[in-house]
C-alpha cells in the first residue's frame, strides 16, 4: 500500500487488489487510530475486482471517518467495480471522484 500525506489535513491512499486490499485497508484504519484529523482519498487504480469482504472494509473504514468528522472518496473506480457499488446500492453511501486529482479539489473544497 502506498500512504501518501498529501497535507496536514489529507492523506491519499493507493489501494491494490486482493488479498492486499484487505490488508492494506484494514493497516489503514489502525493508523487513523491515533491520525483523527485526515480525511482520505484513496485511489482504486489498481484495483479491478471487489468481493463482499472489500465492501465490508470500505464501510468500516468510511465509519471510522464519519466518526471523526473527517470525508472519504473513492477515486478511479473501474467499470466491473462501479457496478457493484450500483448493485449494493453502496453508490449513495460514498463519495465519489473520477480521479484523485478531483477527489483531492473535491476534499480542499467543499465543507465537512
Amino acid at each position: 500500500m502506498s500512504i501518501e500525506r498529501w497535507s496536514d489535513s489529507i492523506l491519499v491512499v493507493e489501494l491494490q487488489d486482493d488479498p492486499a486490499f484487505t490488508d492494506d485497508l484494514t493497516a489503514l484504519v489502525d493508523e487513523l487510530d491515533s491520525k483523527k484529523d485526515v480525511d482520505v482519498v484513496l485511489s482504486f487504480a489498481g484495483v479491478n475486482y471487489l468481493n463482499s469482504s472489500s465492501l465490508a472494509k470500505l464501510l468500516t473504514l468510511l465509519k471510522k471517518l464519519t466518526g471523526n468528522r473527517r470525508r472519504l472518496v473513492l477515486c478511479g473506480i473501474n467499470t466491473k467495480a462501479w457496478g457493484l457499488f450500483l448493485a449494493t446500492g453502496l453508490d449513495k453511501v460514498f463519495e465519489f471522484a473520477d480521479n484523485v486529482a478531483t477527489g483531492l479539489a473535491s476534499v480542499q473544497i467543499e465543507p465537512e
